[in-house]
């Protein structure tokens, strides 16, 4: 399979030569401002697959018709799937990506049969296109999430500073995922699991660009941020009745912040998977370490 940073579609090209052509602005606030444009428009590109699910779903919950032959949830699994379709056929997606996506709509399906199963939260309305008490759209979001990192890597040309092995980052994301079906029979292992998460990427930067130059943060930094866009994402599906938490089965609430938490875990997940494709990327020199894809090279 392709790396996920090479043949990327013609929109991220476009995006990223208008983000490198300008000239550079005069004055530290002005370049500031600009970069600040050109990061925020790039992110934008990267969420395209997960803004239009939370666009449908709110659409939907506002004015899909009570009572029509086709149930909303149904019409939910049709639309994106048409979506995927459509970013393929425009070329704003890549098979890698969609590769991706497939992944994760089967590895968050399969938890959501589970989760459902255990009442940690529920699908009120009626459909056909479900396993159990899953209507299948629920995989797509998911999906979105691998989606967001695939095109964030390929987009911002990541590269990583003293990242763990690859196979370290593999079980470690194994463990999380048990975790999430176990720890409903046994011992919640979470806080292990998020010590280790902070032993093995502790130490790791990622290194990004948004015009010419390269930027670097922690990528802990970089997961806990993500992770609460999600929490956020997530507050927008359960106000659109997407799905319900048992708190909200009178009435809508924020969902409680302790499920960043469980997102940061999944982030985790979500980037092992990506990485597993991105990873072959063959190592380059920047500043004054060893800098690559994500194979563990050290500074």
């Amino acid at each position: 399979m392709d790396s996920l940073v090479s043949a990327a579609p013609r929109g991220l090209w476009r995006l990223d030569a208008w983000a490198q052509g300008w000239a550079a602005p005069r004055g530290a606030w002005a370049l500031a401002l600009h970069e600040l444009v050109c990061f925020g428009l790039k992110q934008a590109w990267a969420c395209l697959f997960g803004a239009c699910m939370l666009a449908l779903l709110l659409l939907t919950w506002a004015c899909y018709p009570a009572g029509a032959w086709l149930a909303r949830y149904d019409f939910l699994v049709l639309a994106a799937f048409a979506l995927q379709c459509l970013l393929l056929a425009l070329r704003l997606e890549t098979r890698e990506e969609a590769a991706v996506i497939l992944l994760f709509h089967l590895t968050g399906t399969a938890m959501e049969v589970f989760k459902t199963a255990m009442g940690s939260w529920e699908y009120p309305e009626p459909s056909l296109l479900r396993i159990g008490g899953v209507p299948l759209f629920t995989g797509f979001m998911y999906a979105a999430v691998g989606s967001y990192i695939a095109r964030a890597w390929r987009l911002f040309e990541f590269r990583f500073v003293r990242h763990p092995p690859f196979a370290a980052t593999a079980w470690l994301a194994l463990a999380i995922y048990v975790n999430f079906f176990t720890h409903h029979f046994a011992a919640d292992l979470r806080w292990l699991l998020f010590g280790a998460v902070a032993v093995l990427f502790g130490r790791t930067w990622v290194h990004f660009r948004v015009r010419h130059e390269h930027r670097r943060m922690p990528l802990l930094l970089g997961f806990v941020l993500v992770a609460a866009f999600i929490w956020l994402a997530e507050n927008v599906g359960t106000f659109a009745a997407a799905w319900r938490y048992p708190a909200q089965r009178d009435g809508w609430s924020v969902v409680p912040l302790s499920k960043l938490g469980s997102w940061l875990l999944l982030m985790i997940i979500s980037y092992v998977m990506v990485s597993a494709v991105a990873r072959r990327k063959a190592p380059l020199p920047l500043g004054g370490g060893w800098v690559e894809g994500a194979g563990g090279a050290q500074e």
